[in-house]
């Protein structure tokens, strides 16, 4: 499936006829209803023949423009390829800060498999990181909110109660954890209450 965004002096056919993206703007028809910005929807042909799907969406930063997306899936419904292009959309922006901003092509210049391979990873770290203070410094559903959930659930319970039942949980994993031949050394351990 090709989803991909349009320059507006391409010339794609309709009935056979080579039309501007500009001309297909205005014989595609109108899109009603609660669509999100999606002005106009076509189906067309490219040059070589090849049957897709145009959809007219409002431009963001500038309202009287609009931006064509084509699609080769007939199937998609208008929103479904404005889904899917949103999301490629985001691996793109992705990419461009990893090269730009986190120095993806420029701190190494090694040219072994190794070394490409790590100094990704190492990029990708950095990107991870970052998207996870993002996320703590800006969604309330982050661990903070699970702590407090999770204080007013204990609170109903005895601290000594609460406390003997996590030293049990994390002893006996412990203990489940061990190596075999240290597990022989020690036959009976068990935590008592």
């Amino acid at each position: 499936m090709l989803l991909a965004w349009l320059k507006p002096t391409r010339k794609d056919t309709l009935d056979g006829r080579r039309l501007t993206l500009q001309e297909l703007y205005y014989k595609a028809a109108l899109v009603q209803g609660n669509t999100k910005g999606i002005l106009r929807c076509i189906r067309t042909q490219l040059s070589p023949g090849i049957p897709v799907t145009m959809v007219f969406v409002r431009h963001r930063s500038n309202k009287k423009e609009w931006l064509a997306i084509v699609c080769t899936d007939l199937s998609l419904s208008e929103e479904e390829i404005i889904r899917i292009y949103g999301i490629r959309w985001d691996i793109e922006v992705f990419f461009k800060c990893a090269k730009s901003l986190l120095r993806l092509q420029k701190e190494f210049q090694g040219r072994t498999n190794d070394l490409l391979i790590s100094h990704t990873t190492i990029v990708f770290s950095r990107s991870i990181l970052l998207a996870w203070q993002h996320r703590q410094s800006t969604d309330n559903r982050t661990l903070g909110g699970l702590f407090h959930l999770l204080c007013d659930e204990v609170s109903q319970l005895d601290w000594a109660v609460a406390l003997h039942q996590l030293i049990q949980t994390q002893l006996q994993q412990w203990i489940a954890d061990l190596p075999s031949y240290i597990k022989a050394y020690l036959p009976n351990l068990s935590c008592e209450s």
